[in-house]
Order: structure tokens, then C-alpha cells, then sequence
């Protein structure tokens, strides 16, 4: 009889926690390995969790033994901590072995669009050695590339529409006119789990049904928020220097400049048909009472939080 259960890397996070919901929904088992075991539980009994143990490849292969499919969301938006690139995609590929001697059928990675190895960016390019790690691993698999993913606990949607609620001014940078394709996360976790029973191994982007311009996405959300903002127009290096200041403040990133280039050359849009079906321009008409009333912190997120957990305890 094949296996109910399945693997989500990273479901007390933000995509896999949709993986995993979205799994439990349709009646599987689901397994989780994380960085933060020891995190709140948003599934209760629901979900068992495991660290990834990639220092220990026989400790990560049994967590994995027993599952029909692995959905991987595991990697770092940006350098911090010890955590690097390089790093995660030799953890990945591990991962990836571990599946293999795990007797995993099929493997469910979520990418992002415009992968390549040749590229100047190192999250881009790393992506995609996650990617050919992967196909090398010789196990069935879906990689899906999402676009820019939004929702409830969107850090980079979120922190814009705050920024908007608390200053006058807001910064475009440069002319503003790249294109974003933005993608509803309940959308990305269906088409990942759709994809889990395909027979062929294929690669799809995950892309919403609304294309904008950078400068149209924010005055939307400005306007759905209630804000009349003075937009500025601002290089990227004034821009990158504004963003330093500002998590200086808040004590966290806020946007990278690898990030800010991946923006401006439109890397987060596609060429392929829509597949989602969720409007961002109606997600943020129907969530514009909560959107940016307070900041959502990267650091405090995944870095920062067993010293608040700490704090709160003591």
C-alpha cells in the first residue's frame, strides 16, 4: 500500500506551512523537518517535527524513511549568522541523498523564477544549483518556481505597506516601471501539491493573474491602505542606504542589494501562462485592515527568536 505520509521541510514557516495544511487537508500524514523544532506548533499533535540534521546524514534519512513525497522549502534569503549560500546548497544536496537512501518517490522543490547558474546574483544562482542537484539526485521531481509569493505573513508585502502607514514619503527606486507577478501562497501550495502526483518529472513556474509595475504595486497598496504617500524617485544606491537606516531602527534587513537587482531586472515575473487564480489587487482590498499595522522582522523571524521566547519566559 503506498505511503500517507509525506515531508515538508520548514512547515512552521510561511510556504511549507501552506504545503502542510494543504496536505493535511486532503487527508495525508505529515512529517516536518526544520531548523526550529522547538518552535510553537501552529498544527498541534497534527505534525511531528525533526531537525535537519545535516551533520548526521543516518539521523536525517530515518526521519525521511516512511514518506512517499519530500516538499522542500528549505534555504536562506540572504547571508547572516554563519548561514551562506554555498552552505545551503551543500545541506541541500544532502538532503537530497538522504531522500534517496529514505526510499523518498518524489521529490517537491520550491524555487523561484529566473534561476541560473551564470548568474550575477548568488541567491539566483544558487537556486539554481539547488535545482541541479536535484535533477542529478535521479528521484522524480517537480521544481516550482514562484514569483513574488504574498500573503498574511508576507515579510516583504507586509513591511511595504508599513512603511507606507508610517512615512510620508515612500522610495521608488530608479524609474519603477519593472514588472512583478505576485503569486498568492494558497496558490503556490496547491499547484505544489497538484504536482506531487504527476508521474514525469517537470519544472513550472507559479505565477498570479496581475502583472504590474513596481511604482503600480505600491500605489495600489497605498490606496488600499488609505495612505497618500509622495512618491520619490531614488537610485539604488540612495535606496539600499535609506533601507540600512531603517533597519537599523527596526533591527533587521530590509531588503539587500542582490535582492533590489533581482527586482529592477524583473526577475520576479515570467514568461509561462498565470496558474494562479488569487488577485493580488483583491487579496489586498479584502486584507487592507491588517496589512503593515506592525512590522514583521527576517532576523527576529529566523534568527532572533529563542532569545524573545527567552525574554517572554523568564
Amino acid at each position: 500500500m503506498p505511503s500517507q505520509t509525506d515531508v515538508v521541510t520548514g512547515a512552521y514557516g510561511y510556504i511549507g506551512k501552506y504545503i502542510a495544511r494543504r496536505l493535511l487537508d486532503s487527508g495525508r500524514k505529515v512529517r516536518t523537518i526544520t531548523t526550529h523544532p522547538d518552535k510553537e506548533n501552529p498544527f498541534g499533535d497534527a505534525v511531528r517535527a525533526f531537525p535537519f540534521h545535516f551533520d548526521s546524514p543516518a539521523l536525517l534519512t530515518e526521519n525521511l524513511r516512511g514518506a512517499r513525497t519530500l516538499y522542500n522549502t528549505y534555504w536562506v534569503r540572504f547571508e547572516y549568522g554563519g548561514a551562506t549560500f554555498e552552505r545551503a546548497v551543500e545541506n541541500t544536496k544532502t538532503l537530497f541523498r538522504c531522500a534517496r537512501s529514505a526510499g523518498i518517490e518524489k521529490i517537491v522543490h520550491i524555487s523561484v523564477t529566473n534561476v541560473s547558474t551564470m548568474s550575477r546574483l548568488p541567491y539566483y544562482r544558487g537556486k539554481a544549483l539547488q535545482e541541479e542537484a536535484l535533477v542529478e539526485s535521479s528521484l522524480p521531481y517537480s521544481i516550482v518556481r514562484p514569483t513574488l509569493v504574498f500573503g498574511k505573513e508576507d515579510i516583504l508585502v507586509n513591511n511595504i505597506a508599513w512603511m507606507l502607514r508610517r512615512f510620508p514619503l515612500f522610495p521608488i527606486f530608479g524609474t519603477g516601471e519593472y514588472r512583478v507577478q505576485p503569486v498568492f501562497v494558497e496558490d503556490l501550495a496547491s499547484i505544489a501539491v497538484t504536482s506531487a502526483v504527476e508521474e514525469s518529472s517537470r519544472t513550472l513556474d507559479a505565477i498570479g493573474p496581475e502583472t504590474f509595475s513596481f511604482k503600480e504595486l505600491v500605489e495600489l497598496m497605498a490606496s488600499a491602505v488609505g495612505r497618500n504617500v509622495k512618491f520619490v524617485h531614488v537610485s539604488p544606491s540612495l535606496g539600499i542606504l535609506l533601507g540600512r537606516v531603517i533597519g537599523w531602527f527596526v533591527r533587521d534587513v530590509i531588503l539587500t542589494r542582490d535582492e533590489l537587482s533581482g527586482l529592477m531586472d524583473s526577475l520576479l515575473c515570467s514568461q509561462e501562462r498565470p496558474n494562479g487564480r488569487t488577485k493580488f489587487s483583491d487579496w489586498t482590498a479584502l486584507n487592507a485592515h491588517g496589512l503593515g499595522t506592525s512590522y514583521s522582522s527576517e532576523l527576529g523571524r529566523h534568527f532572533r527568536w529563542r532569545k524573545k521566547e527567552s525574554r517572554l519566559g523568564a
